[in-house]
């Protein structure tokens, strides 16, 4: 490879070496400026190396940190809105977070090429989200204070990943780690004979037994140090929140997600350390320091990157219409070996935040595909209705002096019903003259905040309205909870989105707990319930339910307040959309597996995908394995 480059580049460029940084190729050249004067010498690396392919100045080339920020400064306008510049030596780059990244990069590339040419440092451009985000400052700054040890870490990856194996692999087996017949602790590893890959590794939030509550890595038959990658489809904790733990038992590899998902992650992962340590009884399996090294070694990728994760894997993600960030997971094995797409959790229906899930491939032999709606009877209804009837039914408490309690996932479903609440008091006719404040508790606010940081994963018409300064999320009858929730509940009517989803705890179990007996208020279900949550058991109708109280005696929490469900804002597909997808996939595949779903659906959307599509289709239990190959 390096005779390669030394053949292509001008003499004038100075090239210094040529260094593997984890999937990528890294070449270093004395002379960046002789290197940019020519258009086509990029195309042409690529073409040559078939590698992503990334152009740095040797260190000894570099422009002094303080020269280099005075010209930045003065090449950039200001309407740009730099609010912090970051240089890291490691990797020859400089951060540049600006509110208007555009400006940074300019017409054609041009500011961008200033940079570049004049400080011989790299930019990379960030963007900052419109609402403060702790999250992503503590991101950003633990990279950059972390490069070092992330720098050796890649370029041994990197030699890894290169590394020609003994034999092509002949054979691809995917063993069912977690999430096949139920809802939780999603996992699988795909393996060859030369690579063992885990995607997704997540909890089960809604149980307490250890055995229900985390993934079955006892059957992988390997130690945790074997595992070459991990593949995370998005930050939901059924997906995300036992990654870290890898990290405190051994495994020290890359995951492999998108650029919302880093971050999104280790929001949720904190948090879940957090309740754990504070739950009487309860021992969080990993630490914040494990969720800290977890993040040193993610990878990201954006949709429709194709990244060499072995010497003989390609991954590709794509959009999957879930929540911010969520990717279908494509594996390209061998050379024509086997493909194998992942669905995860997947939207193939209207939101207001995300555009349809993808459904066509390059090619496609076998689909493992979530199940979450994938009962006979789970049709969800019109979505214009479902949005209607949640604007009556605020209004009908609200007329009463009452409260609505609508019980969110603070990423996803938060964000699309602050979306459809906003336009519900716009046109609905019982909301148009109403002046109540819809609250924002717990992470609703921070998850929201990362959303204005990515606007490109999110519809066009709400990506420029953040890019409009007009966010969404910021609307004027949003209002952060500051207060006491007590005297919220104890002042006028109100709309109160707060996680968690399912009750599980956090502020919407501490606000039923306070709101349970007032037959003048409401409690709004609009999402997924599993089969061993708290809401699950409302819905069906209990009304006395025991609860902890302070005093660590057992008290009886009366549900006397109004109990509702709207179905239809789910980031799931339902029934019909499952089996649409399925219709309209390119390629046909050869195979379907069904799984993230209770035992009945999983089996239900199975037989009715193998007579729909006369093709094969099963739903595998925990602890299958399955030869693809």
């Amino acid at each position: 490879m390096e005779k390669k480059v030394s053949e292509l580049l001008p003499a004038a460029c100075q090239f210094t070496k040529l260094e593997f940084e984890g999937p990528d190729v890294v070449v270093y050249m004395r002379s960046i400026q002789s290197f940019y004067a020519d258009e086509n010498l990029i195309r042409k690396l690529a073409a040559a190396l078939r590698k992503r392919i990334i152009i740095r100045s040797d260190p000894s080339s570099l422009l002094p940190a303080e020269e280099a920020k005075k010209i930045i400064e003065s090449v950039v306008p200001p309407e740009a809105g730099i609010n912090n510049l970051a240089f890291n030596a490691d990797f020859c780059e400089v951060n540049i977070e600006a509110m208007k990244p555009g400006l940074v990069i300019g017409k054609g590339g041009m500011t961008l090429k200033q940079i570049i040419t004049r400080t011989s440092w790299t930019p990379k451009i960030l963007r900052t989200p419109t609402m403060p985000s702790r999250t992503i400052r503590g991101v950003r700054d633990a990279l950059i204070k972390e490069s070092g040890d992330r720098k050796k870490f890649l370029v041994t990856l990197g030699k890894k990943i290169s590394s020609i194996p003994a034999a092509k692999s002949d054979w691809v087996k995917v063993t069912a780690l977690g999430g096949f017949k139920e809802v939780g602790r999603t996992c699988m590893l795909v393996q060859t004979p030369n690579d063992k890959i885990l995607i997704d590794c997540g909890i089960n939030p809604e149980s307490t037994d250890a055995q229900k509550s985390f993934p079955y890595l006892n059957a992988m038959n390997l130690s945790l140090e074997q595992l070459d990658a991990v593949i995370l489809t998005h930050a939901h904790l059924d997906h995300c929140g036992f990654i870290p733990y890898l990290y405190a038992y051994g495994y020290d590899g890359p995951i492999y997600c998108t650029p919302p998902t880093r971050d999104l992650a280790v929001l949720l992962q904190f948090d879940y350390v957090d309740i754990l340590n504070k739950t009487p009884g309860m021992t969080c399996p990993y630490t914040k320091n494990d969720v800290r090294k977890m993040m040193s070694r993610m990878i990201v990728r954006d949709y429709e990157e194709v990244t060499d994760i072995s010497s003989e894997i390609k991954l590709t993600f794509h959009n999957a219409g879930h929540i911010l960030g969520s990717s279908m997971v494509h594996l390209h094995i061998g050379e024509g070996l086997h493909n194998l797409v992942y669905t995860g959790d997947m939207k193939y229906g209207f939101t207001k935040l995300f555009d349809n899930c993808h459904n066509r491939f390059p090619r496609l032999e076998t689909l493992f595909m979530e199940s979450t709606y994938g009962g006979a009877n789970d049709i969800s209804p019109k979505r214009n209705d479902a949005e209607n009837r949640i604007g009556d039914i605020c209004a009908e408490v609200i007329k009463k002096g009452g409260k609505v309690l609508i019980p969110v996932f603070a990423v996803g479903r938060a964000q699309e019903l602050m979306l459809v609440l906003e336009e519900q008091f716009k046109i609905n006719p019982n909301l148009k003259d109403v002046n109540v404040p819809v609250y924002i508790d717990g992470m609703v606010l921070e998850a929201s905040a990362i959303h204005t940081a990515y606007p490109e994963y999110l519809k066009h018409n709400v990506q420029r309205r953040i890019l409009s300064n007009d966010s969404p999320f910021e609307s004027k009858i949003f209002e952060p909870v500051k207060q006491d929730r007590k005297e919220i509940v104890a002042g006028p009517p109100a709309i109160l989105l707060a996680p968690a989803g399912m009750l599980s705890g956090g502020p919407s179990l501490e606000f039923l707990k306070m709101l349970a007996e007032d037959p003048n208020s409401a409690l709004l279900f609009v999402g997924y319930q599993s089969s061993l949550s708290l809401g699950r058991k409302i819905q069906r109708g209990l009304k006395e339910i025991p609860t902890l109280g302070d005093d660590g005696r057992i008290n009886t929490m009366k549900i006397n307040l109004r109990v509702e469900t709207v179905e239809g804002f789910s980031g799931h597909s339902d029934r019909l959309q499952l089996v649409s997808f399925a219709k309209h996939l390119s390629p046909k595949p050869e195979r379907i597996f069904t799984c993230h779903g209770d035992e009945t659906k999983c089996d239900d959307l199975s037989r009715a995908l193998s007579r729909y599509l006369n093709l094969e289709s099963r739903a595998p239990m925990n602890l299958d394995a399955i030869r693809l190959q």
